[in-house]
């Protein structure tokens, strides 16, 4: 037995190298031209969404990227809070009147629809414009 004689047990195995030319030929499994038969592997960028998105015309409408407040009616407050209980975006979550959003506490605007018979201090919430005259009336406190 010499050198040149010897071969391994288990050799490398070889990955077929795809648009090389080769066993499989012309187009080499790749199709006819188009992105997927470019070389390289990069398909259209993530930024490339967000651009698509902006506004390229006078006029165009996109979904906004501002936070829009979760709406929260004063029936809802009546039935979840007593007399003279303290309401804040960490209280309504805690209460299960707002879910999370994104796993963070959301900003949160009072709304006027239904009674108040309870007085309330509510504080870090925007508020319509008949739902700050409702909880006023009640004596409640707004911060």
């Amino acid at each position: 037995m010499q050198l040149n004689n010897l071969k391994r047990k288990n050799p490398n195995k070889t990955t077929v190298k795809i648009g090389r030319g080769g066993k499989r030929g012309k187009t080499s499994g790749r199709g006819h031209k188009g992105q997927n038969a470019r070389a390289g592997t990069s398909k259209r960028p993530d930024v490339r969404d967000l651009i698509k998105r902006l506004p390229k015309k006078r006029g165009y409408q996109f979904k906004s990227f501002q936070e829009r407040p979760v709406l929260v009616n004063l029936a809802a407050l009546e039935l979840n809070f007593t007399n003279g209980e303290d309401v804040t975006p960490k209280i309504l979550v805690e209460k299960l009147v707002v879910k999370k959003k994104e796993n963070k506490v959301p900003s949160v605007k009072i709304l006027g629809n239904g009674d108040l018979t309870i007085k309330l201090n509510v504080s870090d919430c925007s508020f319509s414009q008949s739902a700050k005259e409702k909880i006023e009336k009640n004596g409640g406190k707004i911060k």
